[in-house]
């Protein structure tokens, strides 16, 4: 029996190539799909990954991931909404409150388009 290709498996698979390309990079790990819950009826908030650069300040670095299979509307990078920029800061400032101290940190974006993979570093400020 063959797998079903969903939205749910190809955007898991773009998370998982995302992952591999920031830790080819030198970052590492801190935490996958972290999750933010704000009531039955307002959307939470998700950051795709939380991973530490590995420059000297330790900067913490909030990464969206989006996948599209072509540029045929629009790159996946356009697809980081105003909307979805305010989901990732809510929950890059609720994973912020367990720290004991405040590490410097940035947002980045990686877009898949098809094949092709662009990290954007600084993609967007929390202001």
């Amino acid at each position: 029996m063959a797998s079903k290709v969903t939205t749910k498996s190809q955007g898991d698979e773009a998370e998982e190539r995302a992952l591999q390309h920031l830790l080819k990079q030198g970052l590492t790990l801190v935490e996958r799909n972290y999750r933010v819950a704000r009531g039955p009826s307002a959307r939470g908030a998700e950051v795709d990954l939380i991973m530490k650069d590995a420059d000297k300040e330790g900067t913490l670095v909030f990464v969206e991931v989006r996948f599209r299979h072509n540029t045929q509307y629009g790159g996946a990078a356009a697809t980081v909404s105003r909307t979805k920029q305010q989901r990732c800061i809510l929950g890059a400032r609720h994973y912020l409150m367990t720290q004991r101290t405040l590490p410097p940190c940035r947002f980045d974006v990686v877009a898949i388009d098809g094949d092709q993979l662009s990290w954007l570093r600084g993609a967007f400020d929390a202001y």
